[in-house]
């Protein structure tokens, strides 16, 4: 029997003022990406030039061709290792396994880039750079698309690959033909979490970076320093626009693991 709830003037208040405290600021921030002032202190006129200069700053480019170009490559790697790491914790159940592949998910940020510095510079003895990010954009994905792809298995039926095995096919040919197919929207979804985490991230990357080697939010926290221009509001806009369209699509691929029903 369903039950009428009563709905609460306090509850709703506090729920509304949350939601405002997180995307009102987020909405002054597109707004003001349209401002005709560079003080950007108060509203003065619609413009879209910030745009155009976003579009002529050759640093903001080439920042933004590393993101992708970062994002792009560590997110295949990380999709590749957490769908094998996903299907290994789901049929082993092993227990050193899972601690091993979400420990990075579960530590804080400041931790893994330190961690992640010392073990580059100290161990390595690696330059940093561009390999070093991508090594460290792969290790901390590998674990989110992990969490996916054992969330996606749980809710299979494990007799269809039994039934295909016990009709003598092949482990490769049980993976590629049964399970991939199933498992393919974990895959999407897992890949562009990744490719998600990867272009936004900026503490880890700003340990392990390196001189000379720019990514967008690096290139964002240095124009930042001085004062925030409206040219700051507008790559944040894309930027934003960006990750919130990636994680629509990832919800879409993956409903059950963003609601949390693992």
């Amino acid at each position: 029997m369903n039950r009428r709830v009563r709905r609460s003037p306090t509850l709703w208040l506090a729920a509304m003022g949350t939601y405002a405290l997180l995307y009102v600021p987020l909405a002054v921030v597109v707004l003001f990406s349209f401002n005709d002032s560079e003080l950007n202190a108060s509203w003065v006129g619609f413009t879209t030039r910030w745009y155009r200069t976003l579009l002529e700053d050759a640093a903001m480019l080439q920042a933004a061709a590393n993101s992708l170009f970062i994002a792009v490559v560590s997110s295949a790697v990380a999709t590749v290792l957490g769908t094998m790491a996903g299907i290994a914790m789901h049929r082993w159940r092993l227990r050193f396994l899972p601690f091993l592949v979400l420990t990075p998910v579960a530590m804080p940020e400041i931790l893994l880039g330190v961690t992640l510095l010392l073990f580059f510079r100290q161990v390595l003895d690696l330059t940093l750079g561009l390999f070093s990010i991508l090594a460290a954009h792969i290790t901390f994905s590998i674990g989110f698309v992990a969490i996916i792809m054992r969330a996606r298995l749980a809710g299979m039926d494990e007799s269809m690959f039994e039934a295909a095995r016990d009709l003598g096919a092949s482990p490769w040919r049980v993976f590629t033909r049964i399970m991939l197919p199933l498992i393919m929207p974990a895959v999407v979804a897992g890949y562009l979490m990744a490719f998600t985490l990867s272009i936004d991230d900026f503490v880890i990357t700003f340990f392990v970076a390196g001189v000379g080697m720019s990514t967008l939010p690096l290139q964002i926290y240095s124009m930042i320093k001085v004062a925030v221009s409206p040219e700051v509001n507008a790559v944040s806009t894309l930027l934003m626009g960006l990750t919130l369209t990636l994680i629509a699509l990832a919800s879409r691929f993956a409903p059950e693991t963003l609601k949390g029903q693992a």
